[in-house]
């Protein structure tokens, strides 16, 4: 993971915030919100890629050109989440799909640095920038019957998609809602809380 992360650039980001209960913030729109953020350092000409993703993104709706003129500052947008108060805060959580690599870019973007050279300083990282952290990935183990995809899991427990698939904020806000409904139908508050803390397939942030 960390090569791969250390030589590319970030693409695009997807946030959703909501309270305890899953509700959107309306941001005095009347309409909920959820974040997109398009990065412009990345350039499909010049930059390590894979050319399959770069082609997928593309099919869905994502327009490099424009990215690179009117995208976000990854430097900018590190320092502004850094100061946001959603990181570095216990009283947050941050939830991901086999988010081992989304993790990995976020602590780029906070620290401007590469990744640690081993797990240990990587999950010593991830301790501090993301106290309290879900991965869905490796909630559905503990279910009964779920398995595969965020979008197959989705499915699963008939949840809808609202924006088109492969584009950051639509699966992020697939990522919340699959989270809650998990959290309300499936594995509720106690065992929900017990799954804190653990990447698929890196391990326990906290080295258990």
């Amino acid at each position: 993971m960390k090569p791969n992360v250390d030589l590319t650039k970030l693409i695009q980001l997807g946030l959703t915030f909501s309270d305890a209960n899953g509700n959107l913030p309306t941001c005095g729109t009347g309409k909920h919100c959820v974040w997109q953020f398009n990065f412009k350092e990345f350039d499909p000409n010049y930059d390590v890629h894979h050319e399959h993703s770069i082609k997928l993104l593309s099919e869905s709706g994502i327009d490099f050109k424009k990215n690179k003129e009117k995208g976000v500052s990854a430097r900018d947008f590190g320092e502004l989440l850094m100061s946001s108060g959603v990181v570095l805060n216990g009283e947050v959580h941050w939830v991901t799909f086999h988010g081992g690599y989304d993790i990995g870019y976020l602590l780029k973007l906070l620290t401007g640095m590469n990744l640690p050279r081993n797990k240990e300083g990587f999950f010593g990282l991830v301790r501090v920038f993301f106290p309290n952290l879900y991965d869905i990935k490796h909630m559905i183990r503990f279910t009964n019957g779920l398995y595969g995809s965020l979008k197959r899991v989705a499915e699963q427990l008939r949840i809808e998609r609202i924006g088109p698939a492969h584009q950051a904020g639509s699966d992020s806000l697939v990522t919340c809602r699959v989270f809650m409904k998990m959290k309300a139908c499936v594995l509720g508050d106690r065992k929900t809380e017990k799954l804190v803390g653990e990447l698929f397939w890196l391990g326990a942030v906290d080295g258990r």
